[in-house]
């Protein structure tokens, strides 16, 4: 099995060539020879041209009046031995002379007689390669090998040899000369030539090269046929240069030896048909470019459009123009959502909150007001930032407004999300369901207030129960939760420091332990509570229980209203014996209902909470801020229906948490729970 060949050294203007482009360039050609180990030619069909000599073997069958199946070696005097026939000199016939030669020769003896005579075995030879070879020495070779062949079996030129000039010479003259350039671009084996006995393959160190690098898909280091060559056959070998190269400016960097102080220039010529006559000699290096990413004619349209591209500029051009219709301001995925809310099942599917996601989703509303041209300055080479009223420009072609372009501007379309716009610009939508008498969404109009949208909405129905509306508001959830969540890592905090405290503290360490295990499960528990509240964002309304009119509150996108039935009832829960829902009666007061409960042992009555019905909680009037001195004046309040009272259970008031506790108790959950917002807060602190 033949070697691999050595790997290729790297040479002293490779080295150069790195040194000067920061590329580290191969040499063109060579890796034809470095895939792999070649093996000899075996098994392949003999050409008809092939010449017999000693060594081969011949495979003759013969049949009719005579039966043989010989295999005949030829000699060293170039005969074979068939027998009762005699000997035969084949060498120096071509193989196509082969059947016809033997059958004259047996014709002499026998009649009536068929023959078949093929080459088997074939003779090796043996060749010499010497030079600037990678692996030089004699080869033993078939004796079909060519002169391309047992290249590659010998490894092929080293570095520093050629491949331009590679000859084969027999008997002291040169028979071939061979220029793989040819054979690696163009398959032309022409020079091809078949070796014999005693072949000497001479390399030649290598020739002139030249290094072309940059914008060319194959740079490389190409060795010359000559002192020089045109710069365009050069090209030629790396493949031509691309569409992607400017033909305008071509770099040439050449050594002069004569010049013994700064021998190195650089020359400049263009890919035209003079460059391209133009000659490069050794150690040139050439760069090439690549063209420039610049639209001559291009206008450029980008963001909330149909078609984001490059469009052709025309003289006198003007946003209209690159706008002509509102269409292009459509985005294509619009069609594609509609679609979808008519598909054969979603289509059954219809709910208040499913149109408004998708009223709001499906359409990325455009802003009117606000878009920019940016233009390159080319004297100054800064961007500049055109704006201009889209509205004017392409609904009403307001030439003021109606800017004209240029090749290059970029025009930058943006929606109401891009860039926040004043509140009555946008397209907002309500939700207003229950006691009304014409319930739906509602698409606002600009500072439309609460009491105005009931009336669109047909005013209430003869059941409503205004006192219980439920306003919610998604600003004021997320507020909600946030102070949700900064209360809960506030009391996880506390409780972590005040568990460290009473570690520390102890003294009876049995007792102590089994009062502080209890105690610390308690607390958890309710901290476990108020992680897992979700604010509901309600605003409460404080209404009187007698009023027939919303407040006229401002409304926002997003904002849900529901107006309840009449209820009839009034809930007490938390330590009473009964949670229960009682029925209203005009002069009970919380005591009375409390009583009708009936409190368990452990209900702490002085941090009684009513929770009304519009979503405010009343306390003790003599509640501090700290919320650390109630008394039991809420018991005595009368109540009105839907309200509930809430007692909660007695803490053990010995530590340091459990005084914190007195005054904020389960108040901060039970707050939350009920989606209390700002004014409901408000009445708490009064």
């Amino acid at each position: 099995m033949p070697l691999a060949p050595p790997p290729l050294a790297t040479t002293e203007y490779q080295r150069f060539v790195q040194d000067t482009t920061g590329r580290a360039l191969p040499l063109f050609g060579y890796d034809l020879f470095t895939a792999g180990a070649f093996p000899s030619l075996q098994n392949v069909p003999v050409p008809t041209d092939y010449v017999l000599g000693p060594g081969d073997e011949i495979d003759l069958k013969l049949w009719g009046a005579v039966d043989a199946d010989l295999r005949l070696a030829v000699d060293r005097n170039g005969q074979v031995n068939i027998p009762r026939v005699g000997t035969v000199n084949v060498a120096g016939i071509k193989a196509s002379q082969l059947e016809p030669t033997l059958r004259g020769q047996v014709s002499r003896v026998y009649n009536n007689f068929q023959l078949s005579a093929t080459l088997g075995q074939l003779r090796s030879i043996q060749v010499f390669v010497v030079g600037q070879a990678r692996r030089p020495g004699a080869y033993t070779v078939s004796s079909l090998s060519t002169l391309i062949s047992a290249l590659f079996e010998s490894g092929g030129p080293a570095a520093t040899g050629t491949l331009r000039n590679i000859q084969l010479k027999r008997d002291g003259k040169t028979v071939s000369t061979i220029d793989l350039y040819k054979f690696i671009n163009e398959g032309d084996k022409t020079a091809d030539a078949r070796l014999q006995p005693g072949d000497v393959i001479v390399i030649p160190p290598a020739g002139p090269r030249v290094a072309v690098t940059g914008a060319l898909d194959q740079p490389a280091i190409f060795e010359l046929t000559g002192t020089e060559e045109p710069l365009g056959k050069v090209l030629s070998y790396g493949g031509r240069t691309q569409a992607l190269t400017t033909p305008h400016k071509v770099l040439v960097e050449r050594i002069d030896a004569a010049r013994a102080k700064a021998p190195r220039s650089v020359d400049e010529r263009a890919l035209d048909a003079k460059g391209l006559q133009s000659t490069v000699r050794d150690g040139d290096v050439v760069t090439l470019f690549k063209i420039s990413p610049e639209f001559g004619n291009a206008v450029t349209l980008r963001g909330n459009v149909a078609a984001p591209l490059r469009y052709a500029h025309k003289p006198g051009m003007r946003v209209a123009d690159l706008i002509p219709e509102r269409d292009a301001l459509i985005q294509p995925d619009y069609y594609t959502r509609r679609n979808l809310v008519v598909q054969y099942e979603s289509g059954r599917n219809v709910s208040d909150s499913r149109v408004v996601s998708e009223v709001k989703n499906l359409l990325q509303e455009i802003n009117w007001d606000y878009a920019v041209v940016e233009r390159l300055d080319p004297k100054e080479l800064r961007s500049q930032l055109i704006p201009f009223n889209l509205g004017r420009a392409v609904r009403e072609r307001d030439p003021a407004a109606n800017v004209e372009l240029q090749p290059g501007d970029i025009v930058t379309i943006f929606s109401v999300n891009d860039l926040p716009v004043p509140v009555e610009k946008r397209t907002q939508y309500v939700r207003i369901g229950g006691e009304v008498k014409v319930p739906g969404v509602y698409q606002l109009s600009p500072g439309e207030t609460l009491d105005q949208l009931v009336r669109r909405a047909g005013g209430f129905s003869q059941n409503a129960f205004v006192y219980g509306t439920v306003f919610l508001r998604e600003s004021t959830r997320a507020q909600q939760q946030a102070n949700l969540d900064r209360a809960t890592r506030r009391l996880e905090a506390d409780i972590n420091s005040q568990a460290a405290a009473a570690l520390q503290n102890i003294r009876d360490a049995d007792k102590a332990a089994e009062s502080l295990q209890a105690q610390l499960a308690t607390q958890r528990l309710l901290l476990a509570r108020l992680q897992s509240l979700r604010a509901s964002g309600r605003i409460a309304l404080e209404l009187d229980v007698r009023s027939q009119n919303l407040p006229p509150i401002v409304l926002e996108d997003g904002d849900q209203i529901t107006v309840p039935t009449a209820p009839s009832f009034v809930g007490v829960f938390g330590a009473v014996t009964a949670e229960a829902s009682f029925l209203h009666k005009y002069n009970y007061t919380a005591r009375d209902y409390l009583d009708r409960a009936g409190p368990t042992r452990d209900a702490d009555e002085d941090y009684v909470a009513i929770i009304r019905a519009d979503g405010t909680v009343e306390v003790n009037p003599g509640t501090t801020r700290s919320l650390l001195s109630f008394n039991t004046g809420v018991l005595d309040r009368r109540l009105n229906p839907g309200d509930t009272v809430f007692v909660p259970e007695k803490f053990d008031k010995r530590s340091a948490y459990t005084r914190f506790i007195e005054g904020a108790k389960d108040l901060t959950a039970i707050f939350y729970q009920f989606g209390l917002g700002a004014a409901g807060l408000k009445v708490l602190k009064d």
